[in-house]
């Protein structure tokens, strides 16, 4: 696998060479640490919001059409995304266009124009949106969980904002809010691929480096889970008529770089996280409960979570509910097989190793980790990390985290009452 190179450009923003010679691309990716969790409540969205007006035209590239048309030109792949701890754009292309990826991103970053015109429109569209992932109960029931888990904190708003907060934020407040966290010390950009060192760097310093930082911008207030009420079960309906019902189960664990995150990795990877795995075998195979079933983590800066979800037939929920809940107290309570922690194991190898043969996911694999936790660990160094974790260890980190006081669960589907639902916490 490749090795990568870190340089601080001279405005202090973060540069990451990822060379891979055996590709005929590169892809170029802008990381800021600016998400839904630094916003304010009036400001709900505005991260998003301003992901999306990235796209809607520059002062020398005045509308979508003219950014689109120079990037399918060349057929090049670009795209952008928001989370609650940071927003991303990348774009990847033909090796010898990388000129163009780097005068595309700093144009659209520095110079989008925020016509009032298109504010509205986008607004409009960010308004469906949301209203689209409501109206889609198995994206939006992992969000809703989150609301619960998260809740009294940043970390509970929805990425998208709400109907409401997108139809209060006025121009001034989003680019003020741009300003604000788009600046050089909240950077990372990224270059893996093909591409001759020099050029790149010197390309980088023209266009990334030479922005300055007028001020220090604020921070998030920390998630703390001793300190956020986990004194129970927190449970969440959201009502409405379904055939299928969406289940989600979470509960707060580990943020980015703790040291006991491969051991939740593989946990989750032998619960839910493969079709050979317990909670798919069990639940869909063995009692035909479910067709969908998986769990998964999700680490933040300071805190994260590990969530099961499923869609279940409606009248066997409770059923399910059960199984899952068994399975849980299965894997908190006795050490995991050798073999399927080996099964576990060669899986993150054999996806990692598939995943990063690709210039986008290379430059994506570094700098999140740079802009999460200040240092990029190579594959190997993560991969020995995931091969020294003992059967023990994943015991731990489950026993660690299912816990029935901290406990959350969110159901999608025509109920109203949480009583028979609350009844299935106390068996944890």
């Amino acid at each position: 696998m490749d090795t990568y190179k870190k340089i601080t450009l001279s405005n202090g923003a973060r540069l990451l060479l990822v060379p891979s010679p055996g590709t005929a691309a590169v892809t170029v990716q802008l990381l800021f640490e600016v998400g839904s969790r630094y916003e304010s409540l009036k400001l709900n969205g505005a991260s998003h919001y301003i992901e999306h007006m990235m796209f809607k035209g520059t002062e020398r590239r005045p509308n979508t059409v003219d950014i689109a048309r120079d990037l399918d030109a060349v057929g090049a792949e670009f795209n952008a995304f928001t989370g609650k701890d940071y927003t991303g754009y990348f774009i990847k292309l033909q090796a010898d266009k990388f000129e163009l990826a780097a005068d595309m991103l700093e144009d659209m970053i520095f110079h989008s124009v925020y016509r009032p015109d298109d504010l509205d429109s986008e607004r409009n569209v960010i308004c469906e949106e949301i209203r689209m992932y409501e109206d889609n109960p198995m994206m939006f029931v992992d969000e809703l969980m989150e609301q619960e888990l998260y809740r009294g904190s940043s970390l509970g708003r929805r990425i998208s904002g709400t109907v409401e907060t997108m139809k209060g934020i006025g121009r001034r407040e989003l680019i003020g809010y741009r300003d604000d966290y788009y600046v050089p010390s909240r950077t990372v950009a990224s270059v893996a691929g093909k591409f001759d060192e020099a050029a790149v760097v010197k390309m980088m310093e023209e266009k990334f480096g030479a922005r300055k930082e007028v001020k220090k911008p604020k921070g998030f207030r920390r998630f703390q889970t001793a300190k956020a009420g986990y004194n129970g079960v927190r449970f969440k309906i959201w009502p409405k008529e379904t055939e299928q019902v969406q289940l989600a189960i979470g509960f707060p664990a580990y943020p980015y770089g703790d040291e006991r995150m491969p051991a939740l990795n593989l946990m989750s990877i032998i619960l839910g996280g493969t079709m050979s795995s317990r909670l798919f075998l069990t639940v869909r195979e063995k009692h035909g409960l479910a067709y969908s079933i998986h769990a998964g983590i999700n680490p933040y800066q300071d805190v994260g979570g590990v969530m099961v979800q499923a869609g279940l037939a409606k009248d066997r929920v409770h059923q399910a509910i059960k199984l899952i809940l068994r399975e849980l107290d299965k894997i908190r309570t006795k050490e995991v097989a050798a073999e399927e922690l080996e099964r576990a194991k060669e899986n993150v190898k054999g996806r990692l190793t598939l995943s990063l043969e690709d210039s986008r996911h290379l430059a994506d694999w570094y700098a999140r980790q740079e802009l999460m936790v200040k240092k990029a660990e190579t594959p190997e160094e993560k991969l020995a990390k995931i091969m020294a974790v003992t059967r023990d260890q994943v015991r731990r980190a489950a026993a660690d985290v299912f816990k029935n006081r901290q406990m959350t669960m969110a159901v999608i589907g025509p109920y109203s009452d949480n009583k028979p639902f609350l009844r299935h916490a106390k068996t944890l």
